[in-house]
C-alpha cells in the first residue's frame, strides 16, 4: 500500500509538471505605429497567439476590440491616433503620398526617423503605457516582449523593466541594419539597400552607389538617429531604470526577428537562424466575393484588372495628371 501511495504521488507530480509546461505565456505586444498595412501582419500574429491560449496585452493604435478575442486579450489603445502625415507635410511639404515619389532616399530616411520618434513619444505619453512603465510589480508579470522593428526602439526598454526576452516583427522584411543587430556582416557588393531598385547582380557603378547609400544609412543611424531615440528612452524610462540602455545595445539583445519576407522573392544574402522569414503569415484563405462583383468578373470575357491604392492613399488625393 505504501508503494502504491508513492506511485500515485509520483504520477500526480508528473502530471502537475506537464500542466505547468502547457500553460500559456504572458506576452506584452507593442505595435504603436498607426499604419494599417503594418497592423495586418502584427494582428495576425496576436490573433493566433490568443487563440493558442496565450495571454496577450497589446499596446496598439488600431483596435481589435470588435473581434472579441476573449479574456486572454487585453488592449491598451493609443488615443487619439497620431496623425503622422501632419509631420510629413510640415517637414517635407508633401500634401499627399503621391508627392513622396519625388523625395530623395535621404529625405525618405529622414521622414521615417521623424515619424518613428513622434509616434513613439505619443504612445509613451499615454497614461496606461505610463502605468506599465512605472509598475511596482514587474517580476513574473510578462514572459515575452513582442515589438515592431520600425523606428520605435525606445519600447525595447520595457524588456529591461520586466526582465524578459524580445522578439521583433518587421513588415519590411530584410533591411541591412537588421543583420548587424544579429552579428551578420552584409556585403554591400551584392546585397542591395532596401531603398535601391537593384538586384544582387549590380554593375560596378551600381555597387558604388549601393555602398554609398548603405554607408550613409549606417552612419546616419549611429550619429543622428540613435542619439535622438536614446533621448526619448532616457526621458520616459530614466525615472524607473537605474541605467537606461542605449538603443544600439538593446537592438543586439533581440532574441528573434520575424521578417515579412519569403526566400524565393528576395535576393541572396547572409543570414542567421534568429532571422526568421514568415512572409504571408497574415494572408488568410480567401472569402467568397459579393454576388454582384462575382457576376461582374464572370462576365468579363477579356479579363479584369484589379487596381488598389493600398491603405495609406486616398483616391481624392490623386493628381489630375495621374487619372
Amino acid at each position: 500500500m505504501q508503494y502504491v501511495l508513492i506511485l500515485y504521488l509520483l504520477l500526480a507530480g508528473n502530471l502537475y509538471s506537464h500542466q505547468k509546461i502547457a500553460e500559456g505565456s504572458k506576452i506584452l505586444a507593442v505595435y504603436a505605429f498607426p499604419g494599417k498595412s503594418h497592423y495586418m501582419m502584427h494582428t495576425a500574429l496576436v490573433r493566433e497567439l490568443v487563440e493558442s491560449g496565450h495571454q496577450v496585452t497589446m499596446i496598439t493604435a488600431l483596435s481589435l476590440e470588435k473581434e472579441q478575442l476573449g479574456s486572454n486579450y487585453t488592449e491598451i489603445l493609443i488615443e487619439p491616433v497620431y496623425d503622422f502625415w501632419h509631420d510629413v507635410k510640415l517637414n517635407f511639404g508633401a500634401q499627399h503620398l503621391f508627392e513622396l515619389t519625388r523625395m530623395t532616399n535621404y529625405d525618405f530616411l529622414k521622414m521615417l526617423e521623424i515619424i518613428g520618434i513622434k509616434t513613439t513619444e505619443h504612445a509613451l505619453r499615454q497614461p496606461k503605457v505610463q502605468a506599465l512603465i512605472r509598475a511596482k510589480q514587474t517580476d513574473g508579470v510578462f514572459d515575452l516582449l513582442l515589438a515592431e522593428q520600425f523606428y520605435q526602439e525606445a519600447f525595447l526598454a520595457l524588456a529591461h523593466i520586466y526582465k524578459i526576452p524580445v522578439v521583433t516583427t518587421s513588415t519590411l522584411g530584410y533591411e541591412n541594419h537588421m543583420s548587424q543587430m544579429m552579428g551578420v556582416i552584409t556585403p554591400w557588393s551584392f546585397v542591395p539597400h532596401g531603398f535601391m531598385p537593384f538586384t544582387d547582380r549590380m554593375t560596378f557603378l551600381e555597387r558604388v552607389q549601393n555602398s554609398y547609400e548603405s554607408f550613409y544609412d549606417d552612419m546616419d543611424r549611429l550619429l543622428n538617429y540613435f542619439p535622438k531615440m536614446d533621448a526619448v528612452t532616457e526621458e520616459f524610462f530614466g525615472p524607473v531604470l537605474d541605467e537606461v540602455p542605449k538603443v544600439k545595445h538593446m537592438e543586439r539583445e533581440i532574441s528573434v526577428m520575424l521578417l515579412n519576407s519569403h526566400a524565393p522573392l528576395t535576393t541572396a544574402r547572409p543570414t542567421v537562424d534568429a532571422m526568421v522569414p514568415v512572409g504571408g503569415m497574415h494572408i488568410y484563405p480567401p472569402k467568397a466575393l459579393p454576388p454582384d462583383m462575382q457576376a461582374f468578373l464572370d462576365g468579363a470575357t477579356e479579363g479584369a484588372i484589379f487596381f488598389s491604392l493600398g491603405s495609406n492613399v486616398q483616391s481624392k488625393d490623386m493628381p489630375v495628371e495621374m487619372l
